[in-house]
Parts: C-alpha cells; sequence; structure tokens
C-alpha cells in the first residue's frame, strides 16, 4: 500500500491508472475507521482495480462550536487496516493544500440540503460536497463508495454528480451496525457507558417503525410519532424524525415506494444519527 500526500502526486498517479485502463474505486472517509469502512473497503475490492481510501477530516463541514478539533484520530491503527484489506493507495492530504490560505471556492448544494441534517447544520453539506469534488478531481475514480449510514450525503453527492455530469458511479453500502443495533460511528467512542446503553433506543425506535408499517401502518404522521415516544426520556433531545421518499428526502404523508426513515438526537451530548431504508408497497 502506498501512502500520498501530495495532491499532485495524487494526481499523476491517477492519470497514469487512466492511461493503463485502470479502474478506480474511491472510498472517502474522515480516519478512526470501525468495521464499517472496513466494509467499504471490501466492496471496492470487487468492483475496481485499485482502490484508494482517503483520509481526511474536513474542516470546512464543521461549524463553529462542533467537534473538529477532537473528532477521533487513530492514524497508525487505520494504516495498519487499510493495509491488511488489500489497499492500493491511501491518500492522506493535509488541510492547508486542499484549503490554502487563498481558497475561495465552494459547491453550495441546493434545497435537498436544507432538510434534516442542512437544517441543523447549515454550511455542512457545503463542506461535504467540496471536498468530495475535490477528492474526485484529485482521484478520478470510476466508483466511489459511501455507506447508507450517512444517507443525506449520499443524497447529496448524488444530486452532484448528476447535476454537474461526473462520470462517477455511485455506490451505496448498507449500515453496519454492532451487536446491539447501533448503528457504527467514529462518535460512538464519545458515548458514555451509560450513555451507549441508552442509545440502544435508537435502532429499537426504528425497528418499532418498520414492524408497525410491516403491519400495515401507512400514517407517516403516526409513524413519526412512534419513534419520538420511543425516544422520549432516553434521549437528551431529539433534532429531527423524518418519515420520506428515500432519494429525495421530501417529507411523507402516506407511505408508500421507497422511504427513508431517519433521525438525529443527542445523547451525551453526543449527537448520533441513523436511519433505515424500506420498500412499501
Amino acid at each position: 500500500m502506498r501512502v500520498i500526500r501530495s495532491l499532485v502526486r495524487m494526481q499523476k498517479l491517477a492519470a497514469a491508472f487512466k492511461r493503463e485502463k485502470k479502474r478506480i474505486v474511491l472510498v472517502p472517509t474522515m480516519g478512526a475507521l470501525h468495521e464499517g469502512h472496513l466494509a467499504l473497503v471490501r466492496r471496492a475490492r470487487k468492483l475496481g482495480d485499485i482502490v484508494v481510501v482517503s483520509i481526511f477530516v474536513n474542516p470546512s463541514q464543521f461549524a463553529v462550536g462542533e467537534d473538529l478539533e477532537r473528532y477521533p484520530r487513530n492514524p497508525a491503527t487505520d494504516k495498519r487496516l487499510l493495509k491488511r484489506e488489500g489497499v492500493d493507495i491511501l491518500f492522506t492530504p493535509e488541510a492547508d493544500a486542499i484549503y490554502p490560505d487563498d481558497f475561495d471556492t465552494y459547491v453550495v448544494p441546493g434545497e435537498i440540503a436544507t432538510r434534516l441534517e442542512g437544517a441543523f447544520r447549515p454550511t455542512h453539506f457545503r463542506g461535504v460536497a467540496t471536498v468530495v469534488l475535490k477528492l474526485f478531481n484529485l482521484v478520478q475514480p470510476d466508483i466511489a463508495i459511501f455507506g447508507c449510514k450517512d444517507l443525506q450525503q449520499t443524497v447529496v453527492i448524488r444530486r452532484m454528480v448528476a447535476d454537474l455530469n461526473l462520470p462517477i458511479r455511485i455506490v451505496e453500502i448498507p449500515t453496519t451496525r454492532d451487536r446491539d443495533g447501533l448503528a457504527l460511528s467514529s462518535r460512538n467512542s464519545y458515548l458514555s457507558k451509560q450513555g451507549r446503553k441508552r442509545a440502544r433506543a435508537i435502532p429499537a425506535a426504528l425497528l418499532a417503525a418498520q414492524e408497525k408499517i410491516a403491519s400495515g401502518e401507512r400514517s407517516a404522521t403516526k409513524i413519526r410519532s412512534l419513534i419520538k415516544r420511543r425516544l422520549l426520556g432516553v434521549v437528551a433531545e431529539v433534532d429531527y424524525v423524518s418519515v420520506a421518499e428515500r432519494h429525495t428526502l421530501t417529507e411523507l404523508k402516506e407511505i408508500s415506494g421507497e422511504v427513508a426513515i431517519s433521525l438525529a438526537c443527542r445523547i451525551d451530548g453526543v449527537r448520533l444519527i441513523d436511519n433505515i431504508i424500506l420498500k412499501v408497497n
């Protein structure tokens, strides 16, 4: 596995791979890797000739007061895990290379980025879209792999790829969960032992919603209320509960078709997100 820090070096390698007709697959991450990330890497290995994993804690997607400085970083462990998985290139650019002092151009997604996460973190998806487009330009992937854990992020990236006519296939991988059902996340490490126990209410609430829909409930309002009741008294604060069309994240009144049920809440001061995706007749 080659470790590349230089933007120019990464671009030259990507160009060489293109000349050799090799299919490049990119897995963008912010590091602190867990089994969820490794599931993305394993899928990438099956889809392409060259697997590139980027690790970059992107400052532009963190607002003032968020956890940029304390975001988990485990570079030695990350490198060992990726080497074990057969990754070809680990791309770890420096922040001042991605965002030099005179940097002044951003990608601003439209309405789809103003809902859910965007309503609570107004500049978040501007930062996500900007850095992902920069990574696409540097790595020149044929395929990019994202996890459904960050569902809205994937929806925003798909829209950007379509709107800007980027020749990149976006592949989504289902959320990886721990044995207790909690979605794997680097931020889970912030939770106390008791907070971790309370966090089990999140997947339990989503499962209860899924079971209610399976039994015939089609009112999105009732499903939102059910989830909120399940979380009441367990989590400190619920930012949102959404029952939306899966590809546009437009809130539904009646549940049908491809549906994304998602939520964001806070436990121990830690903001956790989760979702499930259903196909409903």
